[in-house]
């Protein structure tokens, strides 16, 4: 008999483990990779011309990075990869994909969704001025380009990646300006009780902090964002600065050339959209999430989904969920696993949940600033909706929820659908409603997921 097809969306931490793990059950799955590399956005490489040591890239987790790449370039002969390939749709139990502008629909008996997960943005005014980026992509621009995305920036935000990167542009030889972090302390205290689960972690963390302040970097908490402050030279407008409170509501400006800005991350979750899977809102992230059951399984049969894409639990959380969810996906195909690989597995997982609450309590996602946004803030920058124009939806449009006010004033209609602004303009609704985000409900996904090129090619079946 044929073996069956499993198809792997992702190659980071997940998606790796995931691969590995049906390989070894004697299956050849098909690895689909939007990167030209793997290794996914926390462990992504750099150029095969750079040289930059693994610790630089990676900080602590570098022998995990590195473990996690070696393990990949072991598994190349056992599978089908693909990178620089897009997963822009599913239909009719198949992946739409787009690689080289040509199209393919590539049938699967089972399908592992690891697409990982992206900086959740709360806009403030000036964020669409150029010098302004995500965490993410400052950090993209280091271990992907070898560049700065200034001379003098500026972090914003809150959580884990905040410190790392600021820490990673320090070890570059990129001195920040400021870290501001809208947790106060207070917030960090009462997430000790879940941080407390990975202490090593916590470690890690306070580490980056120090190191900073050694460096004469300025860190503040409880800090409310006012507005990106802008230049006009001879190259147009540029960052200038950031004008901020601190936690006694005074007023305080940082001058930078540059912003990296993030509250934590938001899960990856189109494709499970488009495949109808039930989601569920996660009052602990403020985000609605794919349902499933410990090892994965979501609620269409055949479908899975691990690591940040179901729920952030860190890049070493992401592996144990990957090889959990390939475990469950070969027990359902009939395939024999094991039930302690299994057992162990779900016990590793339960420290990582439990940190996962205590990271959003300790640094949790800022809505209140919602409210208080000027109706000029742009919020889905896409298509220039503003804090404005979803209070009129909300108000005298009377839309009861984001697909309404979607439809009437285009938020989230744009290129990247909502991925930046969708969990910003909930909170600008509810708060325009008076009513609990929950109602907000979310942006629904539709396919192409991502934009396709102008000229395409192939046949899909």
């Amino acid at each position: 008999m044929d073996k069956p097809v499993v198809i792997v969306v992702g190659a980071g931490p997940a998606g790796t483990r995931a691969a590995q793990t049906l390989t070894q059950a004697g299956l050849r799955p098909i690895v689909l990779d939007e990167n030209r590399q793997q290794g996914g956005q926390i462990y992504r490489r750099q150029p095969e011309n750079f040289v930059r040591p693994a610790s630089k890239l990676y900080g602590a987790s570098a022998r995990s990075a590195t473990a996690l790449h070696t393990a990949f370039a072991e598994l190349l002969p056992h599978i089908e990869y693909r990178p620089e390939t897009l997963a822009w749709g599913v239909v009719d139990q198949q992946v739409l994909v787009e690689h080289n502008q040509r199209v393919e629909a590539i049938p699967y008996d089972a399908l592992i969704i690891a697409t990982g997960a992206t900086d959740r943005i709360m806009p403030c005014p000036g964020w669409t001025l150029p010098g302004v980026f995500t965490l993410g992509g400052a950090q993209i621009a280091l271990k992907a380009q070898a560049c700065a995305v200034g001379a003098a920036p500026v972090f914003m935000g809150t959580g884990p990646l905040l410190y790392l990167v600021a820490w990673q542009y320090l070890k570059a030889g990129i001195k920040p300006r400021a870290v501001l972090d809208t947790s106060s302390l207070k917030t960090r205290i009462k997430g000790l009780r879940g941080l407390r689960h990975r202490p090593a972690i916590l470690a890690q963390g306070v580490r980056y902090m120090a190191e900073l302040m050694r460096a004469g970097v300025a860190l503040h908490a409880g800090i409310q964002p006012v507005r990106i402050e802008e230049r006009d030279d001879d190259d147009g407008l540029r960052v200038r600065g950031v004008t901020w409170r601190n936690s006694r509501g005074q007023l305080r400006h940082t001058v930078g050339d540059a912003v990296g800005m993030g509250y934590g991350l938001r899960s990856e979750t189109q494709l499970t959209d488009l495949l109808k899977c039930d989601f569920a809102f996660d009052p602990t992230s403020r985000q609605w999430l794919p349902v499933t059951d410990e090892d994965g399984a979501t609620s269409q049969q055949g479908v899975y989904t691990a690591g940040d894409g179901a729920g952030i639990r860190g890049a070493d959380g992401a592996e144990y969920a990957g090889a959990l969810a390939a475990l469950r996906c070969l027990a359902d195909l009939g395939l024999t696993v094991s039930a302690q690989e299994v057992a162990r597995l779900r016990k590793a997982l339960e420290p990582m949940t439990a940190f996962r609450t205590g990271l959003e309590t300790g640094f949790p996602w800022p809505w209140r600033n919602a409210a208080s946004l000027p109706d000029e803030t742009v919020i889905c920058r896409c298509e220039n909706v503003t804090a404005g124009d979803i209070r009129r939806a909300a108000g005298s449009l009377d839309a009861p929820e984001l697909n309404r006010a979607k439809a009437f004033v285009r938020v989230g209609m744009g290129r990247c659908q909502g991925r930046m602004c969708g969990l910003a303009g909930a909170e600008v609704l509810a708060a325009a409603r008076n009513i609990p985000i929950e109602q907000a409900g979310r942006i629904r996904s539709a396919a192409p997921i991502k934009p396709l090129p102008a000229k395409i090619r192939g046949i899909m079946t």
